[in-house]
């Protein structure tokens, strides 16, 4: 299965955050559309970075709730893992599992054109088994 199939059945749409807004509007971005990550955007729709709960509860721990008044560009990851369209899940798996991400965005031709979160795989991978159960299944009664 490839990530358009994927993007094809979820949809493409993209939670944003500007580099400049407090980590107290991305928490509540993230809790209006219950998500666990956002893709930070900078001017001209070009992909400054991505930032995630667990990045706000890691720099939280590290320096206190003065965290939730300074910028996200202060706390995102800048070094973003992504991928493309044609990228299996197989490949988006083992993106995630090396770069011990769970969201990673789909880019064409250099732009955000979705993103893909480690629920996305896992419901595609169950649905891979489950058809080949069915074709299986299929194929024992009919033989």
């Amino acid at each position: 299965m490839r990530i358009s199939d994927v993007l094809r059945n979820k949809g493409s749409g993209v939670a944003t955050v500007r580099p400049e807004a407090t980590v107290r509007e991305l928490l509540a971005g993230l809790a209006e559309q219950n998500i666990g990550a956002m893709v930070v955007v900078g001017s001209a729709g070009v992909i400054a970075g991505i930032v995630s709960e667990r990045d706000v509860v890691r720099r939280m721990h590290e320096h206190g709730p003065e965290v939730l008044g300074v910028p996200v560009a202060q706390i995102m990851t800048a070094v973003v893992a992504s991928c493309g369209m044609e990228s299996s899940v197989d490949e988006l798996s083992e993106l995630m599992t090396n770069n011990r991400v769970r969201h990673i965005p789909v880019l064409v031709d250099g732009r955000l054109a979705g993103i893909v979160s480690i629920g996305d795989v896992v419901k595609a991978r169950l649905e891979e088994l489950q058809s080949a159960q069915e074709h299986l299944h299929a194929y024992i009664t009919q033989g």
